[in-house]
């Protein structure tokens, strides 16, 4: 081996021997307690999104892709608003590469929603940050069964049948509404209609499950965007309809008393774009 080959050859090694390397049993035990941590975050969406790194991703069954912490906040925002919203997870183990950068979490959860209930499995995949912190990189979960569902039973009913009675607090005052089928308060596919008189807005809003309008009495108008805009508004005769993407930002009026008939999967949730626009949300 000549001299050159020799030392190149040692120097290699002693670079090598020098590379640092993770205490990864320290590290493994720092990252359960900050999964910890963020378990404790669940009623706060600012709190919760802010354990996403920058580009921080969900992958939450039977929803798009959320990535970005803005995304993340606004869907869990939603979500967390649902009647009866509670989550808990249990981290169980922690995993670190070597270079001490990258790990993951594993556990269990529950989730409770519109009266229905989910318990399931998780793994969180960490990222080290520059300034030391660990942030979420990709978060993804599933049930260990699937939803049970009631079987559908046939429903048929006059309109006189129908029972009325004030519209949920979180759209503005005035409006009557029926439950056609299902219950819009639990997990599940439903059909309601809403009584509304002359002039009755609701502001730009969002729902996170797509959702179909039917006009059946009136003139009923729709608008897209994050700002009540109503010359930009499509009017709606009866027999009209509109169908509502998920998450789509949009407002509505009656522009003379009108009944609509909505279909929708439960829980029904609604977000303003403007939190001071939500009727349950205004002091009086």
């Amino acid at each position: 081996m000549s001299r050159l080959l020799w030392v190149l050859t040692v120097a290699t090694t002693l670079a090598a021997g020098c590379t640092p390397r993770a205490n990864v049993e320290q590290e493994r035990n720092a990252l359960l307690q900050r999964d910890r941590e963020w378990s404790q975050t669940t009623t706060d969406p600012d709190k919760f999104a802010a354990y996403f790194g920058s580009d921080g991703a969900m992958y939450a069954p039977g929803m798009p892709l959320m990535t970005g912490q803005d995304a993340i906040k606004k869907v869990y925002a939603g979500m967390s608003s649902s009647p009866g919203f509670t989550l808990r997870w249990s981290p169980n183990q922690a995993d670190i590469g070597a270079a001490g950068d990258l790990g993951y979490t594993t556990g269990t959860y529950e989730l409770a929603m519109g009266g229905g209930n989910e318990k399931g499995k998780y793994i969180t995949v960490w990222k080290k940050q520059s300034d030391g912190s660990w942030k979420v990189a990709r978060d993804i979960f599933n049930a260990d069964a699937m939803p049970r569902q009631e079987p559908s039973q046939q429903v048929m009913a006059a309109g006189a049948e129908l029972k009325w009675g004030d519209a949920p607090p979180v759209l503005p005052k005035g409006a009557k509404a029926a439950i056609v089928s299902g219950d819009p308060g639990k997990a599940g596919p439903y059909v309601i209609r809403l009584q509304m008189p002359a002039g009755y807005k609701i502001g730009p809003h969002w729902h996170p499950t797509d959702e179909n309008v039917t006009v059946l009495t009136g003139t009923f108008a729709l608008g897209m965007g994050d700002k009540f805009d109503q010359p930009s508004m499509k009017d709606l005769p009866a027999s009209g309809f509109g169908i509502l993407p998920a998450e789509m930002h949009h407002f509505a009026m009656a522009k003379t008393a009108a009944t609509v008939q909505v279909h929708g999967v439960g829980p029904f949730t609604i977000t303003y774009v403007n939190p001071a626009d939500d009727p349950s949300k205004q002091t009086k």
